[in-house]
């Protein structure tokens, strides 16, 4: 998979999954992600794809900050609901990291490692996502603000006309650079901007 060079530049975080562990998956449990993984698992880059990832990488640090994050040791809240616009890509990008499910998740092995339930879409709360560790009941709420970070005002035209057929070579190969330069900026020049990337311990 050749990806855009500054996927390499965006952090990746390491967490540790008990149920790795136990099942002899990964070495010590612990297991890595990093940005292409997100992309991978959505099929594409784009800003809520970004975002998701980078809400899911800052809240857990923000919860374990003196220790690997667990995956599956946090439930994850999201207000909207899983048929509303891009939820349903958010969610998958935040159960990945995080390991919460909802019903249809993971069942646990003797009443541990159980993954299901952690994830619940409707919920009443004050932000986009609430991200709860499952064992202290700490809990971080947080917001993307992409719509602060613009595109720039090419991408729009040269999108119409790849979709309608119209563009030339060069002119999707232009959007595609235009729509990855906004998720690089997103990611690389706005990843600690509280104005962009909002989170509020709770």
């Amino acid at each position: 998979m050749d990806s855009p060079a500054f996927f390499k530049r965006i952090p990746d975080i390491t967490l540790i999954d008990p149920l790795a562990d136990f099942l002899g998956s990964a070495e010590g449990g612990l297991v890595r992600y990093g940005y292409a993984d997100a992309v991978k698992l959505a099929g594409h880059s784009c800003p809520t794809v970004a975002s998701a990832y980078w809400l899911g990488v800052r809240a857990l640090q923000q919860l374990y900050p003196d220790a690997v994050p667990e995956r599956g040791g946090v439930a994850v809240d999201l207000r909207q609901t899983l048929e509303s616009g891009t939820t349903g890509v958010v969610a998958n990008v935040l159960g990945q990291l995080t390991g919460a499910a909802s019903s249809g998740g993971f069942a646990g092995i003797g009443g541990r490692f159980v993954r299901r339930d952690l994830m619940h879409f409707g919920v009443d709360i004050d932000s986009e996502i609430r991200f709860t560790r499952t064992d202290t009941g700490q809990a971080v709420l947080a917001h993307a603000h992409v719509q602060q970070v613009r595109a720039d005002p090419r991408t729009m035209p040269l999108m119409q006309a790849c979709l309608s057929g119209t563009a030339t070579a060069v002119q999707r190969q232009e959007f595609g650079q235009l729509w990855q330069a906004r998720v690089e900026q997103l990611l690389l020049v706005h990843g600690f901007d509280d104005a962009v990337f909002e989170l509020r311990p709770v």
